[in-house]
């Protein structure tokens, strides 16, 4: 069954999308089927992988959000074999108050992805920038989250409140919700700030992070313009690396740990035997 796995924080500009197209590119690459839940009304992430919103019609995920259609249907195909999207429209801005009256509105992206899980070996979800009902929704739905994180100071304050919305939605709405590491982006090592920060981030939570680190990087900015992944724009790049990396770390953290063997019984010493004839009386020689 396919993991489902939600990028969030509510500030904007931290790499959020690129990490979300870019991490599953590299998954793709790995022959993981990946599927990308572009749940950001901005829609950045759909045309990131090559989608022409203008086209989409009613094939969109605010429409599988409200229930007009299966996700299934709006689902699309990219130049990578293993990697799908299901795109977005500035639509999806009016579900947060469409859902508002809801019955069971946390829970409506849960039921909607439902069908595919079995379909996919990860589906990621592109949250918006915003602590607000889309997020909670993604958040309800993931088995998991990954928090990418500006290497600068006001990002930490984020994360503060960001960790602060998951500990209620395991409280409320999904209490097996994980956390699946933090992603340090947009890393220069020439900038003491980024330094101190990746050494405060890493001495907080420790396994948490992820070894990886984003670099800021002119080809992860192209790319996007292009409607490509980085993997298929620059694949020698920094910035790309960086992902394949995190892409690797990632898919062994799903691999199940090896059961331990049992540790064998004691040995106990064998009974001693009696010589053989032993008791058998020799005669006397008196």
């Amino acid at each position: 069954m396919g993991k489902i796995i939600a990028l969030a924080n509510q500030k904007g500009g931290v790499g959020k999308t690129t990490t979300t197209v870019n991490l599953a590119a590299s998954l793709a690459l790995g022959e993981r089927k990946t599927l990308v839940i572009d749940f950001d009304p901005q829609g950045n992430a759909s045309s990131a992988l090559g989608v022409d919103r203008t086209q989409l019609g009613d094939k969109t995920v605010y429409q599988a959000l409200i229930g007009e259609v299966d996700v299934a249907s709006i689902v699309q195909a990219t130049e990578m074999e293993c990697l799908f999207v299901a795109p977005a429209t500035g639509d999806l801005a009016g579900a947060e108050i469409e859902l508002v009256s809801a019955f069971a509105r946390e829970n409506k992206l849960k039921a909607a992805l439902a069908p595919l899980r079995s379909q996919y070996d990860y589906i990621l979800i592109d949250c918006p920038p915003s602590l607000g009902l889309l997020t909670i929704n993604a958040l309800t739905a993931a088995d998991s989250f990954i928090v990418p994180l500006q290497c600068e100071y006001f990002a930490l304050e984020g994360l503060t409140q960001l960790l602060h919305t998951v500990s209620l939605i395991r409280q409320s709405t999904n209490p097996a919700l994980e956390h699946e590491g933090i992603i340090l982006t947009m890393f220069d090592g020439r900038n003491n700030l980024a330094n101190e920060v990746v050494k405060e981030v890493r001495t907080h939570f420790g396994p948490l992070v992820f070894e990886a680190v984003v670099p800021r990087n002119v080809r992860l900015s192209e790319c996007s313009s292009f409607g490509k992944p980085v993997v298929l724009y620059d694949i020698d790049s920094k910035g790309c690396l960086a992902y394949l990396n995190l892409a690797k770390e990632l898919i062994a953290k799903s691999q199940p740990k090896p059961a331990q063997a049992p540790s064998p019984a004691p040995q106990t010493a064998a009974p001693v035997q009696p010589p053989p004839f032993a008791d058998i009386q020799q005669p006397s020689t008196v």
